[in-house]
């Protein structure tokens, strides 16, 4: 399933409780860089979010004759944001855990 077929079903099961979504983390993308290391098909992706934090990831690419550098950056962006959805995760459940405490 797509990220929008799995969002589509969320709402048409009217699953209401605080969740993450696409859109929380991309509101807390303040930058975001590529770079692509001489002589690779490497393109590294740091984004960078409101409180600081960085994540790193990166794509691949072989044979060498398929890079390309666009497809490069969206891959290393994917591969970075999916990163941030544990980082995210992990945020939600200890705020859940603490308003439930209180």
């Amino acid at each position: 399933m797509t990220n929008d077929e799995i969002e589509q079903e969320i709402q048409t099961k009217d699953l209401t409780a605080p969740r993450i979504t696409l859109a929380t983390i991309e509101a807390e993308i303040v930058d975001k860089c590529f770079w692509q290391p001489q002589n690779t098909t490497v393109t590294v992706c740091l984004i960078k979010l409101k409180n600081g934090y960085t994540v790193v990831e990166h794509s691949a690419c072989v044979p060498t004759t398929n890079f390309n550098t666009e497809l490069g950056e969206k891959i290393a962006y994917q591969h970075a944001i999916d990163q941030c959805w544990n980082l995210f995760s992990f945020q939600l459940a200890t705020q859940l855990m603490t308003e439930a405490q209180s």
